[in-house]
């Protein structure tokens, strides 16, 4: 693996792609070497990356410019034979919340920002399952692709085209995985913030917005858990995937130690942050939070009580106008479609789909600095948000609530805000949720939606009845 920083320029890159007979998805990770890479999105293919033939990693406040330079002349570098577009080669990776993180637990191993290009990318643009071609959108999908990178001073084309010959008779011979795995159960918990200090950092905030020097701050809390068993991350994505159809599933590891355990960061959240295609960017506000019914009928009085709710409404209003202001110095032209109601599995959402025109073209990193961190995950104003954040949460955010994604040649991508997600290590996983806090808000409330955003992973870690 070549580990790269900022400056790419004297590597050469070579990749090369081939269609084989869709594998399974969990048998694939299962199978693939750290760090291991998934991404998965609506209307996106799904991919696996198995290794790094490179890295690219940053720090500090100009991180995102670092990592857009490195990526840039690491393209720059390319002799890429993709086939299809779904199978050309990319970074996947993210970043942390703050420019400047703790480092603390359980965030040791993951810097300021980190993108691997993977070693094998295995794509599917069919159901993640099937076998062959698949159809999808009124389309015909080329069912998966098997695409093979290497990175360095001397890479030859005739090794790379042998590996993806013998990388493709490995995944013909990949064992069937079997039926996914059940939750592996839930024993001690621990909460980072107990209610009573959670009820002192909410009034501490909402009296900093009733003076003026807010308008929203959003807070969060960890939570951290000790599992019964062995925690399967292929199998949990795959139930995600099941419930979560409409959410952006991911996984970002770091480099295996050799005397340790692999760490694992993954989710499904239901936020994305920006997307680049072309001068075409898409990206959403999502704000206000209510649960599901027990019936359709109280269901459809939640979403209606959501929609209707005057203290979500301005949460979500403050979150749509913000995102459209900073699409703006970038944009011919931003439009946002009405204010409606997403509903997921476990919660329902305030969401307005907002598109914007680019005057130029841009590179998606440029886009994902612009935006982050959005009010719906950190507040206004940002700088003052951000010190707020600072002081009440006893933990650090690490990479939770900030872009993960991908990144191609073009400079196009996929950025989603990394909710709904957890940190897993050995028998140890710790999850995150948070709450955009207002001048009315009320403690209590915002500590229960909080425990109910919990809910997509933890339900994934406990046995039925815990």
């Amino acid at each position: 693996m070549e580990s790269l920083r900022t400056n790419a320029a004297d590597y050469h890159l070579v990749s090369r792609s081939v269609p084989i007979s869709a594998p399974s998805f969990r048998a694939v990770l299962d199978a693939a070497d750290a760090p291991r890479t998934v991404w998965s999105a609506p209307d996106e293919a799904t991919i696996v990356g198995n290794g790094a033939a490179a890295t690219l990693t940053a720090d500090g406040p100009e991180r995102f410019d670092e990592i857009r330079e490195a990526a840039q002349s690491l393209f720059a570098s390319g002799d890429v034979h993709a086939g299809t577009e779904a199978a050309r080669p990319r970074l996947f990776g993210g970043f942390e919340f703050h420019a400047d993180s703790a480092d603390g637990t359980p965030w040791a191993d993951f810097p300021g920002a980190r993108f691997v290009f993977p070693r094998v990318q295995v794509t599917w643009t069919g159901p993640e399952e099937s076998e062959g071609p698949a159809v999808r959108d009124g389309r015909a999908d080329d069912g998966a692709w098997l695409t093979v990178n290497a990175v360095g001073p001397d890479v030859r084309v005739e090794d790379v085209e042998a590996r993806l010959e013998t990388e493709r008779d490995r995944l013909a011979s990949l064992p069937d995985p079997g039926p996914v795995s059940g939750p592996p159960g839930v024993g001690d918990r621990r909460r980072t913030t107990a209610l009573g200090d959670w009820r002192v950092g909410v009034e501490t905030a909402v009296d900093r917005i009733r003076s003026g020097d807010l308008r929203k701050v959003v807070l969060a809390q960890a939570l951290e858990v000790d599992l019964a068993g062995g925690l399967s991350v292929a199998d949990v994505l795959s139930r995600l995937g099941e419930r979560y159809p409409e959410c952006y599933r991911f996984l970002v590891e770091p480099e295996s130690a050799e005397d340790g355990p692999q760490t694992s960061f993954f989710g499904a959240t239901p936020e994305r942050l920006v997307s680049v295609r072309g001068r075409t960017v898409e990206t959403d506000a999502l704000a206000g939070t209510t649960g599901r019914g027990e019936t359709p009928a109280e269901d459809e009085w939640l979403a209606q009580e959501l929609a209707q709710d005057e203290k979500n409404a301005h949460e979500h209003d403050l979150v749509a106008e913000t995102v459209k202001e900073q699409l703006a110095p970038f944009s011919a032209s931003v439009s946002a479609g009405p204010r409606r109601v997403k509903r997921l599995a476990t919660v329902q959402h305030l969401w307005t789909p907002i598109t914007a025109t680019l005057d130029s073209d841009e590179h998606v990193l440029s886009l994902a600095e612009a935006l982050h961190p959005t009010p719906a995950v950190g507040g206004l104003p940002p700088e003052t948000a951000l010190e707020t954040i600072r002081e009440i949460e006893p933990f650090d955010r690490g990479w939770y609530a900030a872009p993960v994604g991908w990144i191609d040649a073009a400079g196009y991508g996929t950025f989603a805000v990394a909710l709904r997600s957890a940190v897993t290590r050995e028998d140890t996983t710790t999850l995150f949720a948070g709450v955009g806090i207002v001048a009315d808000s009320d403690p209590d409330r915002e500590w229960d939606e909080v425990q109910l955003k919990y809910r997509p992973i933890l339900d994934e870690l406990e046995v039925e009845g815990e």
